[in-house]
């Protein structure tokens, strides 16, 4: 069984519905349940719990400091390769987007690599556009080889695979997975993909149980915030989350909110999603999935990634760049997309430490599987 097969009667109108019917009474009683249901979950995501948001920030930053203490772990992405087969609309790769693109050789990548060690991450996310001619299993696999003596942690963002794939990456020393449904609406999810093997909604939705059988340590999903209506969205994300947390219980899971940002080819999101949306989303999941981490990025403008720190937060990137080379090279790529918060690693740690947490630039080591 999968996660498709659990949500195959599931209706996006129906839970829109059931949402926007919730009062501000089910919210009460539903921030008051010592363990909280889905239905308390979609009473926390309604209209009628924005008049409550001061309250769920208090128990959510409660809930994750008995369940996490005061830590933020620091992670950096590095974009290998900016060549993608898809039409994503919303996405300054798509491959129909006029723009200098790049594939970072096995030298570049280390060059990358360097920078960021020499800016203190031990953690690293690898990212693709998604084209496996560009860059295959075996490529990804060499680099994951190069660089396991130099970080602790190892996650990739690329196309989806098949289980025995993952499991070689694994092997090169790779332990953590990144993948975005995008939309969990059907119908929006075909339109804004519109040609190349992307396009394939199901084989997407089952890549984190892929994932999880074939035995990543972390496996972290998320929705493009503003494809479509973020509280249904959220629902989606949470029984997601849920279910891969029952099922691979063996991995962590942990959830992102990336909401569009600006980028090639000028997508304007149809449902944007204001802070307090943001704010509110990230409570409600949090305090329905406790032991979850949550995932904010360099998408979000700094002022709203530091008053979010106390309210759930577990993993923050910092000083990112969205281009392959963008660290070193310095040359004309474009990005996948703007980022909003360019503060340098230090003056982000520094902004943690500030609000009385501890950045940590290492938590986790292959040595300790070792016998």
């Amino acid at each position: 069984m999968s996660f498709q097969d659990h949500i195959h009667d599931l209706s996006w109108d129906c839970l829109q519905e059931s949402i926007q019917d919730k009062t501000q009474l089910d919210a009460e009683r539903a921030l008051a349940s010592s363990r909280k249901s889905f239905d308390d979950l979609l009473a926390l995501l309604s209209p009628a719990a924005s008049v409550l948001i001061e309250d769920m920030a208090q128990a959510a930053h409660g809930l994750t400091r008995q369940r996490f203490g005061r830590i933020i772990q620091m992670y950096a992405p590095i974009y290998i390769s900016s060549e993608c087969a898809n039409a994503c609309v919303y996405c300054g790769f798509n491959r129909h987007n006029t723009i200098r693109r790049a594939t970072l050789s096995l030298e570049e990548v280390d060059r990358e690599a360097d920078a960021l060690l020499e800016a203190g991450f031990r953690h690293v996310l690898l990212l693709t556009g998604e084209s496996p001619r560009h860059v295959g299993v075996e490529y990804l696999g060499r680099i994951a080889g190069r660089l396991r003596e130099k970080f602790s942690s190892i996650g990739i963002e690329v196309y989806p695979m098949d289980i025995d794939s993952y499991r070689s990456l694994i092997d090169s020393g790779v332990d953590s997975l990144t993948v975005y449904q995008e939309t969990y609406k059907r119908s929006c999810y075909e339109a804004i993909h519109p040609a190349g093997p992307k396009r394939d909604y199901d084989w997407r939705l089952d890549t984190p149980d892929r994932g999880g059988r074939a035995g990543f340590r972390r496996l972290n999903i998320g929705a493009l915030l503003g494809l479509a209506e973020w509280r249904v969205e959220g629902a989606f994300l949470a029984m997601h989350a849920a279910y891969l947390m029952k099922n691979h219980w063996r991995s962590h899971v942990s959830v992102s909110f990336p909401r569009l940002r600006p980028a090639a080819g000028g997508y304007e999101p149809a449902f944007p999603v204001a802070d307090a949306g943001m704010v509110q989303l990230m409570c409600a999941l949090r305090l329905f999935l406790p032991d979850a981490g949550l995932v904010i990025s360099t998408r979000e403008p700094r002022e709203l990634r530091d008053n979010l720190v106390p309210l759930g937060i577990t993993h923050m990137s910092a000083g990112s760049k969205t281009a392959p080379g963008g660290y070193v090279s310095h040359q004309d790529f474009e990005g996948q997309f703007d980022v909003d918060d360019r503060r340098s690693p230090f003056e982000v740690a520094e902004m943690i430490k500030a609000k009385g947490y501890v950045p940590v630039w290492k938590d986790w080591d292959s040595a300790f599987l070792q016998r």
